[in-house]
Formats: structure tokens, C-alpha cells, sequence
């Protein structure tokens, strides 16, 4: 499954991980990652910076592709920037979409990841929704983007913040850092 789903209410029986990776497209390690999840056949969700695009229109080509789902990050990643108001958001999210159809112009996607997560700024979370767009949060994470970890300490910190929770959305980035 590539797409998590806000409108399950139910319990899950079996563990449901979906991957999601921030912060792309990035020479260095888009690639990477899109040969390990071919080689695993399993499939993600990519929430892209559009600024990140340009030089990168082969590798956001090769996402698509590969059956992986793009999803809208921001243009900048400029927190200030960005949650300046609900019309700076909107521009930004408005400026990557256009970045990702012109490249993928069929690009239709309405999902969406707050830089920082949904929680940084709930008061926010209404403005998406009433653009038409749904908002994705994490409820697990690899620690990926919060310094130099191990393979192993990286499983560790996927393991230990999914919990005992079926219904996984794992925050993985695939940005440099």
C-alpha cells in the first residue's frame, strides 16, 4: 500500500507500515532508495520539495514510474516562509505542485506533509483541508534526519516509536542531512 488512509476507523488486525520519505529529490540518495525498494518490490510515498526538482526531472520521472506516489512537501522548506500565513502556505504549495506537473503533468495529487509535521501548526491544518488537499502526519520515525545514527540504531528508533501500533505511517527522508 502506498497511500495511507484518514478515513479508516477501524482496528487493525495485521501490521499496515506505509513508507513515506521527505525532503526529495536529491541525487545522492533518491536513487539509493529507489534501488532498495525495487529490489524489495515494495512501494512509498514520496513528499517532495519542489525546489529539490530542478536537475532532478529523471529521478521524479523514475519515482512515478516505479509505482511510488508523490505527495507535496513545500517548494522552500522555509518554515518562516511558509507559515508566515494561510496565503504564504497556499502560494507554497501551489508553487511545488506546479514544479512537480512540469514535470509529471499528470500529476493530480491533493495529499500534502507539513514540513515539521501537522502538529507544528494545527491552527493551519483547516486551511489544507478547505483547499482540498489532505494532510499526512507520521506516527513512527527512523531519526533519519536528527544526526549520524547505525543501521541498527536507525531499526531501533522505526521499532520503538511504531509501538504496538498496526497502523504505521514511518517518516524516512531521502533529503541530504
Amino acid at each position: 500500500t502506498t497511500e495511507p488512509s484518514q478515513s479508516r476507523t477501524c482496528a487493525f488486525e495485521t501490521k499496515e507500515i506505509f513508507l513515506t520519505f521527505d525532503d526529495g529529490p536529491t541525487d545522492s540518495t533518491t536513487p539509493y532508495v529507489l534501488d532498495i525498494l525495487k529490489q524489495e518490490s515494495v512501494s512509498a510515498t514520496f513528499f517532495v520539495i519542489g525546489r529539490q526538482i530542478n536537475g532532478r526531472e529523471k529521478i521524479l520521472k523514475r519515482t512515478v514510474a516505479e509505482g511510488h506516489k508523490i505527495g507535496i512537501h513545500s517548494y522552500s522548506h522555509k518554515y518562516d516562509e511558509i507559515y508566515a500565513s494561510e496565503k504564504a502556505l497556499l502560494l507554497d504549495i501551489e508553487k511545488c505542485r506546479n514544479a512537480i506537473q512540469s514535470v509529471l503533468p499528470e500529476f493530480t495529487g491533493k495529499i500534502y506533509r507539513f514540513p515539521g509535521g501537522s502538529f507544528m501548526r494545527p491552527d493551519l491544518r483547516d486551511c489544507i483541508k478547505n483547499a482540498g488537499y489532505c494532510y499526512y502526519d507520521w506516527n513512527a520515525a527512523l531519526g533519519d534526519a536528527e544526526g549520524n545514527f547505525t543501521a541498527d540504531q536507525l531499526f531501533r528508533n522505526a521499532v520503538e516509536t511504531s509501538g504496538d501500533k498496526n497502523h504505521i505511517v514511518l517518516l524516512l527522508h531521502d533529503g541530504v542531512g
